[in-house]
């Protein structure tokens, strides 16, 4: 009997490792297979009316096979359905979220130099190429000296401020010393640009309402309705899509409501009404409705105005010098 047992020792491995090959297909672990593509890839598509940002994760799931998330134009963080790198071509495909074709979205690039270069079809059919670099680590050596504090809003008017777009030129307005949206509308944006900094919002928002604070207008930190609400990233005080809040400290729709967000490299921390909310937590990408993927530049505050009405009294930013 003990015979038997330790013929079962030595057997089980031998079988572990059969089962492993089966599941690969007969493929045996590849050395650094995949390296030259994994990480997080800060993507700009050449779109029909102009450049529009996205941003891939490759990672491996086994030592044969890759997989990643995304994020398009708008919309949140998704998984990639497949990730595919053969012969020197990456291929990576995600489900439609809120574009408006039914099938999947297909990305078809190949390395140049450090840089991804690729093709994608857009909603017509019509072929979209598309560039990555490999995003910043934004790693800091020490906090940053902080210069003194600038009101982007001066209470009286949207001087400092441009709109997204001209769709809706007079959408935003300074009434009653509060910067409001009346919808129709589209996002506003500070004319001033930041890397490091401290950032205090002061703000209201009516029942069922959706806005958001862009830092370096990538990062989307939620201002949603959702006093009460089990957390999530893509509710009130989540970096949308990516990092869950510790705690729900939103205050009921029509209460006064603040932010103080401090983002050093690409680490927030984030109090919301007086509770620290995210602490040094890591920002792993920009969210949709980003203005670019340019991570590594400074880049300005904007106020989310596409979606329901917000209304804003304090803009206050401390930059680190």
């Amino acid at each position: 009997m003990l015979r038997f047992v330790r013929s079962a020792r030595v057997l089980v491995p031998a079988i572990a490792v059969a089962c492993y090959a089966a599941i690969l297909g007969g493929q045996e672990p590849k050395p650094g297979f995949g390296d030259a593509v994994l990480g997080r890839w800060d993507l700009t598509v050449k779109g029909a009316t102009g450049e529009y940002p996205s941003w891939v994760e490759i990672h491996m799931r086994t030592d044969t096979q890759l997989q990643g998330r995304f994020v398009g134009q708008f919309g949140s963080v998704r998984y990639l359905t497949r990730t595919d790198y053969r012969d020197g071509t990456l291929e990576f495909a995600v489900a439609p979220q809120y574009e408006k074709q039914k099938t999947e979205l297909v990305f078809t690039g190949k390395l140049n130099g450090d840089r991804l270069e690729g093709t994608t079809k857009a909603v017509d059919g019509t072929t979209l190429n598309w560039t990555g670099v490999r995003a910043p680590a934004l790693r800091r050596e020490a906090t940053p000296k902080w210069g003194a504090p600038v009101d982007l809003f001066d209470g009286t008017s949207t001087t400092g401020w441009r709109l997204r777009n001209a769709e809706h030129p007079q959408c935003w307005k300074a009434e009653g010393a509060a910067l409001m949206n009346t919808l129709p509308c589209t996002d506003i944006i500070s004319e001033r640009t930041f890397s490091d900094f401290k950032l205090h919002a002061e703000f209201t928002f009516p029942a069922g309402s959706n806005s958001g604070i862009y830092l370096r207008g990538r990062y989307e930190v939620q201002i949603q309705d959702d006093a009460g609400k089990v957390m999530d990233a893509h509710r009130m005080g989540g970096v949308y899509g990516f990092l869950n809040p510790y705690v729900n400290a939103a205050h009921k729709a029509g209460e006064p409501q603040a932010y103080d967000i401090t983002l050093i490299g690409r680490r927030a921390t984030i109090v919301l009404n007086g509770q620290t909310i995210m602490d040094n937590e890591p920002i792993p990408g920009i969210t949709g409705g980003a203005l670019d993927s340019h991570e590594g530049e400074p880049g300005p505050i904007m106020l989310q105005g596409d979606h329901q009405r917000v209304s804003f009294r304090k803009v206050v930013i401390t930059p680190g010098v």
